[in-house]
């Protein structure tokens, strides 16, 4: 009798355990201050809790708050934290193919920078074996609307006029489109250009409306001119090991909501950019259009910077992938 009843209770303790064991709350280190412009993240953050009835709670800590933008993904990569928003840039030495999304005058469009990651990402395994080198694994991509120079100074729609100026840069590409003009390339996080710009160690900043409006950078910045160049945004990542550790239904319920977060913004990002542009016309900035004829001038200074990858990639060994990734863009770049 005692052996069976022992028996029951320790099954009954193995099946509490096992379940309990499925329950988790997933860290999110965001460096990016909480906006609307972060909507799909945070729906994507609510629904995973929904649908899996709190086995899954995903908890975003925005601002930095985790760890900041250069640290996030070895955050996660090492378990400090489960999830992360990474830009590629940032780890311009180690996310060598996902940075590729992050060069100047490739693509013409935010909407076709994210088209062609969502292919390249399906038909090549580079990019997924990049991120499990850091202990990593792929869920969403963030898009960026096209970029503009932001300051005080309103003429910032000429080539001319940009050279000997700083502009806030980042990356191992982006810094090279700046001086190929004459501009001085500068580092600065999103979240410090307001003082930079208000300071004057920055002339001009490098950002996208969604980032001037929400980060308010037309009080110091009243002059936007652009658009300049469209890259994709930041990733958005999961630790392996939480991945693993999760069941294979809320898995597929993870996957679902990713896949729906990141088409959500490709669909909403014209209009988000928009709205975004008419709000700091509304709050008294200025935007500029940057001309066709000055950017083609930009285009013509600046090295063939897609080459210039494949080109660096070479010298690290890697350079029979890199020429395939970069024929596969150009491929779809020259279907448009």
């Amino acid at each position: 009798m005692f052996n069976r009843f022992t028996s029951i209770v320790g099954a009954a303790l193995l099946a509490a355990s096992a379940a309990s064991a499925q329950d988790v709350t997933l860290r999110w280190g965001h460096y990016l201050g909480d906006s609307a412009f972060l909507q799909a993240e945070k729906d994507f953050a609510e629904a995973v809790t929904a649908r899996t009835e709190g086995r899954v709670t995903v908890e975003i800590t925005f601002a930095g708050g985790l760890g900041a933008g250069n640290e996030v993904m070895t955050l996660a990569g090492r378990g400090a934290i489960d999830m992360a928003s990474v830009v590629p840039g940032y780890y311009a030495d180690q996310l060598l193919f996902w940075r590729a999304y992050q060069i100047p005058f490739v693509f013409e469009s935010p909407r076709q920078a994210m088209e062609i990651s969502a292919a390249a990402f399906q038909d090549m395994p580079y990019f997924q074996e990049e991120l499990s080198k850091f202990g990593v694994k792929f869920l969403f991509h963030q898009p960026l609307g096209s970029y503009y120079l932001t300051g005080a100074d309103e003429n910032c729609d000429s080539v001319a006029n940009l050279e000997g100026k700083k502009i806030r840069s980042f990356g191992a590409d982006i810094p090279k489109a700046h001086e190929a003009i004459g501009a001085v390339p500068v580092s600065v996080g999103v979240g410090d250009v307001y003082e930079a710009l208000q300071r004057g160690s920055l002339d001009y900043s490098f950002l996208n409306r969604g980032n001037i409006l929400s980060n308010r950078l037309y009080e110091p910045g009243p002059y936007s001119c652009g658009p300049v160049m469209a890259i994709t945004g930041h990733l958005i990542v999961i630790n392996e090991d939480v991945w693993e550790s999760i069941s294979a239904d809320d898995q597929a319920i993870i996957q679902e909501e990713a896949t729906k977060a990141g088409q959500a913004y490709i669909t909403n990002i014209e209009v988000a950019e928009e709205a975004a542009g008419a709000a700091i016309v509304e709050a008294g900035g200025t935007i500029k259009p940057f001309p066709t004829e000055e950017l083609a001038k930009w285009k013509d200074a600046a090295p063939d910077l897609l080459q210039n990858w494949v080109d660096d990639m070479t010298s690290r060994g890697m350079g029979d992938e890199a020429t395939e990734v970069a024929t596969y863009w150009r491929a779809i770049i020259d279907a448009d």
